[in-house]
């Protein structure tokens, strides 16, 4: 039987599932069929971004399941995001407009400002790093609201000190803040911070993307470098019969995130759904807690200088 999230209500009212499938590097027809597979496993969250270039593909999937029966549109909470390319004022709607047209729904449920820099892409193609301010960036989204065809705003990769002055200086509130979180960069500072705000973290690369290492700075050569080796995870796996993958994900809602792992991999999309008939005891979390090393999958080091690096505050 299809297994379902539970919701965590946004502070705009709207409910949005506590996991969802995201789709960075998912394209063509393999995106079409994840996300489908992912519909027909009970997922009703799916994460995409101008930036995958897969908006049409996602889209597919769910109209497709909307006309043979399986889903109604307001079934499914689909979210999108705002390129730094159209952080121009000027360039918002149009952004938006690409991408509902890309989907070809009737409305997107979240919109986020994917990240609080912005550029424009040079004459051969590169990435010109801007100054715009994202403050006149999200007060062009804002406005969106008003068209119906987008219900929540948030933002990525933003620090607390950028989210107070988007709190302080805009009419809307985000409901979200999506950025990389897992047992390695557990972000529990930003996660207190957002929670007494009022604001969701949603938690990308929540898996440390298998095949990556962030193994503790000074570690031996004998210390597993992804979590899904590490015996403290493993034992806690045995314990519930479940896969590391699935403690990992339990972890992050358990500690107050909305993870959106990606996967191809149909066993692997039905697997990280199905961790909501069991939660990790206060002494597990801390437990897994041990595994944090504060370093990042993401760095973005070629704007390290931009004035609004995010990457600069303590959290």
């Amino acid at each position: 039987m299809p297994v379902t999230a539970t919701t965590v209500t946004l502070n705009d009212g709207y409910q949005m599932p506590v996991l969802g499938l995201g789709t960075y590097w998912l394209r063509g027809k393999s995106c079409v069929e994840a996300v489908k597979t992912a519909i027909d496993a009970g997922y009703r969250h799916f994460d995409t971004a101008f930036l995958y270039h897969n908006e049409a593909e996602v889209g597919q999937a769910i109209r497709d399941k909307i006309y043979d029966g399986t889903i109604k549109r307001e079934d499914v909470f689909v979210t999108t995001k705002l390129w730094h390319g159209s952080h121009e004022p000027s360039q918002v709607r149009k952004a938006f407009d690409t991408s509902l047209a890309n989907l070809q729904l009737d409305y997107v449920d979240l919109y986020l400002m994917h990240s609080p820099i912005g550029g424009t892409l040079g004459a051969q193609g590169e990435t010109i790093l801007n100054e715009v301010d994202y403050l006149d960036t999200w007060r062009a989204m804002e406005k969106l609201l008003t068209t119906g065809r987008v219900r929540s705003l948030g933002v990525s990769n933003f620090n607390s000190e950028q989210l107070t002055r988007v709190i302080e200086n805009g009419t809307t509130k985000p409901v979200t803040n999506q950025v990389e979180c897992h047992v390695r960069l557990n972000q529990k500072r930003l996660i207190k911070f957002c929670k007494d705000r009022d604001i969701v973290i949603t938690a990308y690369s929540p898996l440390v993307r298998p095949g990556a290492g962030l193994a503790p700075s000074g570690a031996d050569s004998l210390t597993p470098k992804h979590p899904f080796d590490d015996t403290r995870v493993i034992t806690i796996a045995n314990h519930y019969r479940k896969t590391p993958a699935q403690v990992l994900l339990r972890y992050l809602i358990d500690i107050g995130t909305v993870p959106i792992p990606k996967s191809g991999n149909p066993e692997r999309i039905r697997q990280n759904l199905d961790i909501f008939d069991f939660a990790l005891t206060p002494e597990e979390v801390l437990t897994l807690d041990g595994l944090q090393t504060g370093e990042r999958l993401e760095k973005w080091d070629p704007a390290a200088a931009h004035p609004f690096y995010p990457f600069n505050a303590e959290f």
